[in-house]
């Protein structure tokens, strides 16, 4: 039986229900909209750079900023302060191999420090590496010793409106034909990301890994699972792969993760604690990570991390077990994606793991993607709401060796939907100011960078509008609510 965090109420409307209690707050802060104008101006127009003295519901990122439960703050007393041996490392090791199924485990400080490690190992110069679809600082790390990246999506993995229920699946045919223009010898591994942040949380099914696996195992390459969100994609597998609607999720997460020779992950994402780890069943492989571990991140027992976050990440990778925690943030992502979607606001569907996802450029389509339509939704989106959103667009890209945009494959607005931090109240006031803007979209312009970091541009970078835009769009909003917030 399905324990799913949604209801039917009796006058037949569906909703997502929080099945855990709040024992505990923090207090937010809504501020006019005139006070919202002057943030964003003051941050540079870029979302990274504000104060959460001046956000409402802070939408951003879902890594790091999950609620704990009671038992992961608990655990945290028993924690053993030891630098080599601490019996906090057993229990975290256990849970690794009864979640994971992984006998050798290496801790880290958080995903991108996994990524550090792994792929200073594997990849060099001339190297092709596939994959679902990149995130950013995957890209980065590739290409600093020298790879590439290869991303071969389906041809459904772009398309914003679809019914297709798994877009991060990789396209096998795709897979074959780059394995054969560049080599076996040229491919350490194959990497796929569950769920693809950055094309909107959309989850792989395991028919599709399992394939993929069977061309990797024909061509003796690596098997890389980024399970970040593997708990969202379990879900997912069991809401719409049939093989596996009567499983538990703990059992789709051996059957996922023992597809994968190798795996990594954000602890910020997938147990909703800090740090991270890197997971395998082959000791070949953990014997060629450990050392990079202790030179860049700490002994092999604590990676960076402190005691009291492997307490809390043990008990955390046991909960991505049990769907009423995993399937919270999809339902509430549901509920959000769903209202929008009735009232003709372009949304990424079907509705994936992470977030909601709004097709900047359906949205704004009169702003050019040279102007960076992504990061003026999110910019406006804050003005008319104090909601932080993420710029998932051509500000999350790159500049081309004669300093052009490469133009994003899509402008989206993240949505970020942390694990048990939102109320419903408080989902219903997000979808209603962005159906406001929505009406009121003509009035929003475009960005331009003011100062632009060379690497990771969208965490530092600064921007101005093109046009006076800003103002006239509060002043739209004072109009229409008057001393409302």
């Amino acid at each position: 039986m399905s324990t799913s965090p949604v209801i039917k109420l009796a006058s037949g409307e569906q909703i997502p229900i929080e099945l855990h209690k709040v024992r505990m707050v923090q207090k937010l802060h809504l501020k006019p909209v005139e006070e919202r104008l002057e943030a964003v101006k003051a941050a540079g127009y870029n979302s990274f750079l504000m104060s959460t003295r001046d956000i409402f519901l802070d939408m951003l990122t879902d890594s790091g900023t999950n609620a704990m439960s009671d038992l992961q703050v608990s655990s945290m007393l028993q924690a053993d302060d030891a630098y080599a041996g601490s019996q906090s490392f057993d229990r975290v090791k256990q849970a690794v191999k009864d979640v994971f199924g992984k006998e050798y485990f290496l801790p880290v400080h958080q995903g991108r420090a996994a990524e550090h490690v792994i792929f200073q190992a594997f990849v060099s110069p001339g190297h092709v590496v596939p994959m679902n679809y990149h995130f950013t600082t995957t890209k980065a790390h590739i290409e600093l010793p020298g790879g590439k990246i290869d991303e071969i999506f389906t041809e459904e993995g772009l398309k914003v409106k679809s019914t297709f229920p798994f877009k991060g699946n990789i396209d096998i045919q795709k897979l074959r034909n780059l394995i054969e223009t560049h080599g076996a010898d040229k491919i350490p591994f194959v990497r796929m990301e569950a769920s693809t942040n950055l094309i909107g949380g959309q989850p792989f099914s395991v028919e599709n890994m399992r394939q993929v696996r069977a061309v990797c195992q024909q061509h003796n390459i690596m098997l890389l699972l980024d399970a970040s969100l593997i708990g969202e994609n379990a879900y997912f597998v069991k809401q719409r792969e049939a093989e596996f609607k009567d499983s538990s999720i703990g059992e789709i997460l051996h059957t996922l993760c023992g597809l994968a020779d190798l795996i990594y992950f954000s602890s910020r994402k997938v147990s909703s604690t800090r740090g991270g780890g890197i997971c395998t069943n082959d000791v070949r492989l953990f014997d060629q990570l450990k050392d990079l571990v202790i030179l860049y991140e700490g002994f092999l027992t604590y990676g960076g991390m402190s005691v009291r976050e492997i307490e809390a990440m043990a008990v955390g990778l046991r909960e991505t077990q049990d769907e009423t925690v995993i399937g919270q943030s999809p339902a509430f992502i549901k509920y959000l994606v769903e209202t929008l979607d009735a009232q003709g606001v372009p949304v990424v569907t079907p509705p994936g793991g992470l977030g909601c996802h709004v097709d900047a450029g359906g949205f704004l389509p009169h702003v050019p993607q040279t102007e960076y339509p992504a990061g003026a939704l999110v910019a406006a989106y804050y003005i008319a709401s104090g909601v932080r959103g993420m710029e998932r667009g051509t500000i999350s890209s790159v500049r081309d060796e004669a300093g052009n945009d490469l133009l994003a494959d899509v402008e989206l607005m993240r949505l970020a939907m942390p694990r048990r931090v939102f109320t419903l109240s408080q989902v219903k006031y997000a979808a209603d100011r962005l159906l406001w803007l929505y009406k009121n979209r003509e009035l929003v312009g475009g960005l331009r960078f003011e100062y632009e970091p060379k690497v990771l541009r969208f965490f530092l970078g600064r921007l101005v509008p093109t046009s006076d835009w800003p103002e006239r769009l509060a002043a739209k909003f004072r109009a229409d609510f008057g001393d409302s917030l």
